[in-house]
């Protein structure tokens, strides 16, 4: 029996998929205004986060309502990885480590994967779907913002292990509806998709806290400068 999750999913995070959306960060990238900094510390943050999800999933991928949602074609730490290299360079572990909500969110996911699997769902749901959705559209933006070279410093959008967007999201909406859960399960799902959107919000805050740190310090240099030349 159906339980139509994917579409209970979608309906129970509009206000907080909305309110993500708002977050200036969030607001200045779709504008076209992206900061190199922010970006790839942006790109750091995700790795992490990505990597406990694929951790916890394949962890758990025997548990029943995890193998409904056990896609490795949609992990994304490999595609990070090439990302964090055009960054930082080849030392770029050397150089990343998880913002303070970054770590909020990891703790989060491993506390879900070890005490209540069947949320990991929710983690999943809300970053590869908006990823899959998106990513494209997203890429372009980067791509031109930051005059990124062709196929460089995107890795992350690109889903080379699917080949029909359409079909796939299909399939994992099928998956999604005939996860063998109860009502109260189901309920539990759509809870910790609020919370998921709400941590990704704290990661975009403080992204946006930094954009404003760099541009203060931009425009200090600037008065500084003019100050040398005319004052």
């Amino acid at each position: 029996m159906s339980t139509n999750l994917a579409q209970q999913l979608r309906e129970g995070t509009t206000k907080s998929h909305s309110m993500a959306e708002n977050v200036s960060f969030v607001k200045s990238f779709l504008g076209g205004v992206v900061d190199k900094k922010s970006y790839r510390k942006l790109v750091s943050n995700l790795f992490f986060i990505y990597d406990a999800i694929e951790q916890e999933i394949e962890k758990n991928s025997n548990h029943i309502a995890v193998k409904a949602i056990y896609f490795p074609e949609l992990y994304r730490k490999n595609s990070l990885i090439n990302d964090l290299i055009y960054y930082y360079g080849d030392d770029w572990e050397k150089q990343i480590s998880p913002s303070l909500a970054t770590q909020v969110y990891v703790d989060r996911i491993h506390q879900v994967g070890k005490n209540n699997p069947e949320l990991l769902i929710a983690h999943a749901y809300t970053r590869y779907m908006g990823d899959l959705s998106g990513g494209q559209i997203l890429k372009k933006i980067a791509q031109n913002a930051m005059q990124l070279p062709p196929n460089l410093g995107t890795a992350f959008y690109d889903f080379i292990l699917i080949k029909d967007e359409k079909v796939f999201k299909n399939s994992y909406r099928d998956s999604l509806n005939n996860v063998p859960l109860s009502k109260i399960e189901v309920d539990q799902i759509i809870v910790e998709a609020n919370i998921a959107f709400n941590l990704n919000m704290k990661i975009f805050q403080e992204l946006n806290s930094n954009l404003i740190k760099i541009m203060l310090m931009l425009l200090l240099s600037s008065i500084n400068n003019f100050r040398r030349k005319f004052l």
